[in-house]
């Protein structure tokens, strides 16, 4: 699915309403219609509905909602925000359509004194402001705002959270946005919603779709999309009888240190189970019993070294590379990582302390091979790029950085960003909080270093990786729960997750 940016989105409305060929008011019909059928189908007739509008067209949606929910039999009351003389035009209508049909009460805000008398089991719709909105709010909006914050009841924000920008939110004041326990956006996700600093405001989110024209959303480019199972499988090669375990690669694992061998161990396993014909890793001295003991499967690469990393094997031998699970970073480790990307012309992801080690020598950026994976979390982001205002702006750094140094960068979290050489951004839906957990990024990087061994480019590793690992960690989560949840259980589930996207 591409995800649109605001401006966007309003020209795609209005080339469906020019070629379906459709009025507004019949496509905000339409699209009221949608959520009348997703409320319909999850609260009954005794539940008690106060509707928030405001002047725009996001205030129309809530006064046709408002209607239909009435001429259902649902109980309903409106309440319109006067912070402009006029109403849109759609909005008007459908003011005047709810006054004809006389059965929902209507109030107008002026003042704070204004303000509904909100109960705990009242159900609140958030009609006020759509994704146009372009500067923060202020004045009765706010306060009206930061009221329903206040209360207890559940907020329905229809298309978006009021006050919440589409994209950039790092001028913008969380406490002056809705914070909605349910979002349903029309037919595509808004870029904001993939950014972490505004989950409080959007609350579960649904995407209804509402007809709009596809011919202008295939011609419209974006650089931002999201992920879904068909795409990945697209992606996904298939396994001829003839094949034998060289034609899916040999792959070297350089991971591991003293009292750090359990990243060696995820990586290593998780690559095996991710369909790599050989594995190789390379590991301190000191940890060779562990590893043979543990992963059987895996031949083993010994470092002079008793403790830490400090040289590689000959490179010629294997098909992929994969470096940083608990390598550390001392000095010794930090001259051979860079020797590695002097000589590396292999297929290379790099994660965790191999980052790590890049951010604290930052003229090391300038050596990454060309189609490098590099897998941070947020704070390994921050230590190889810097500061940034917010998730907006994160992404953009990070697109950047991936087109000017020619790599991919997977930046690790809700919603996994994945962002290539030409700087399309690719969002991934699939995980959970349980996978926030010591290890769960080992196992991505065995699974990447897997895929790139048996072919896969740069991009495709990442993408296919990104969703089955956090795939694995959904079913994880669905047999074990969240909170009990361990990186050697997002291994364990890895097979019943190829297995089901092989289905």
């Amino acid at each position: 699915m591409k995800i649109f940016k605001s401006k966007q989105i309003a020209e795609i409305d209005a080339y469906t309403i020019e070629k379906e060929p459709v009025v507004s008011i019949d496509l905000m019909e339409r699209a009221s219609r949608k959520i009348f059928d997703w409320i319909k189908e999850r609260f009954c007739h005794e539940q008690y509905f106060k509707i928030l509008v405001g002047p725009g067209n996001n205030g129309g949606d809530g006064l046709a909602l408002a209607r239909l929910l009435a001429q259902d039999g649902f109980q309903v009351e409106v309440f319109i925000l006067k912070v402009s003389p006029h109403l849109s035009a759609d909005c008007q209508m459908n003011l005047d359509r709810l006054k004809i049909q006389n059965l929902v009460s209507i109030s107008e805000i002026s003042s704070s004194k204004d303000y509904p008398v909100i109960k705990s089991k009242d159900l609140i719709i958030d009609a006020l402001f759509g994704s146009g909105l372009s500067r923060p709010l202020n004045g009765l909006a706010k306060g009206l705002v930061q009221a329903i914050n206040s209360c207890k009841a559940e907020v329905i924000a229809i298309d978006i959270p009021s006050g919440l920008f589409g994209e950039d939110n790092s001028m913008n004041a969380s406490e002056n946005c809705i914070r909605a326990t349910f979002t349903l956006s029309f037919q595509f996700p808004k870029l904001a919603f993939f950014f972490p600093e505004n989950a409080n405001c959007i609350g579960d989110c649904e995407v209804l779709p509402i007809g709009l024209h596809p011919a202008i959303i295939e011609q419209k480019d974006s650089v931002y999309q999201l992920v879904d199972a068909d795409f990945v499988k697209s992606l996904m090669k298939r396994r001829q009888r003839f094949n034998h375990k060289g034609t899916f690669g040999h792959g070297l694992l350089i991971s591991g240190s003293y009292g750090k061998m359990g990243a060696a161990i995820l990586a290593s396993t998780a690559a095996l189970r991710s369909g790599i014909g050989l594995l190789s890793t390379h590991i301190p001295r000191l940890g060779y019993d562990i590893i043979q003991t543990a992963v059987p499967e895996s031949m083993v690469s010994i470092d002079r070294s008793d403790i830490i990393f400090t040289e590689y094997p000959e490179l010629s031998n294997f098909d992929s590379i994969g470096i940083g699970p608990g390598i550390d970073t001392k000095c010794n480790s930090t001259r051979a990582l860079k020797e590695l990307l002097e000589e590396c012309d292999k297929p290379l992801v790099l994660d965790a302390d191999a980052l790590n080690i890049i951010g604290a020598n930052q003229e090391m950026k300038t050596m990454l091979p060309k189609g490098a994976i590099l897998t941070p979390h947020m704070k390994e982001f921050e230590r190889l790029l810097g500061k940034n205002k917010g998730g907006y702006d994160r992404n953009e750094m990070q697109r950047a950085f991936s087109q000017e140094q020619d790599v991919v960068m997977v930046l690790k979290g809700a919603y996994t960003a994945i962002t290539d050489v030409d700087g399309q951004c690719y969002f991934n839906p699939t995980g959970n909080p349980g996978m926030a957990t010591a290890g769960s990024g080992d196992v991505l990087t065995g699974i990447i270093l897997s895929l790139l061994a048996q072919g896969y480019s740069s991009l495709h590793a990442a993408i296919i990786a990104v969703y089955v690992h956090g795939l694995a960690g959904d079913l994880a989560a669905d047999e074990l729960g969240q909170e009990a949840l361990i990186a050697g259980d997002i291994v364990r589930f890895l097979p019943k997750a190829w297995k089901r996207m092989r289905r």
